[in-house]
């Protein structure tokens, strides 16, 4: 894994400055979140029909949020909570992966 970031969750959202965002999913409107073990894995989707999480711009300076309070809820992260996660992206997942999220 390479290429690290910083990432927040906050109020059931992630939350991607623009640099993140224009870094690793450019001109995407969608992301699928899943758990791998204690892990969050954050997949690019190129199709928006493929479904997903919306990534919406939430700042003038580009900076975006994925709404998903019910997959954080869902795995134990509620909406009063903030994490500050350290990513890195996964060559062979083709992911964004944040080690130990839901540690």
């Amino acid at each position: 894994m390479t290429d690290g970031c910083v990432l927040v969750v906050r109020r059931g959202a992630l939350h991607l400055t623009r640099q993140v965002y224009e870094r690793f999913f450019d001109r995407l409107d969608n992301v699928v979140l899943l758990r791998d073990g204690s892990n969050l894995v954050i997949l690019p989707v190129r199709h928006q029909a493929a479904g997903g999480y919306v990534i919406k711009l939430r700042s003038g300076s580009g900076d975006r949020a994925v709404v998903a309070a019910d997959f954080f809820r869902d795995n134990g992260v509620d909406d009063d909570i903030q994490l500050t996660l350290s990513a890195a992206w996964d060559e062979q997942r083709a992911a964004l992966i944040a080690v130990g999220a839901f540690d």
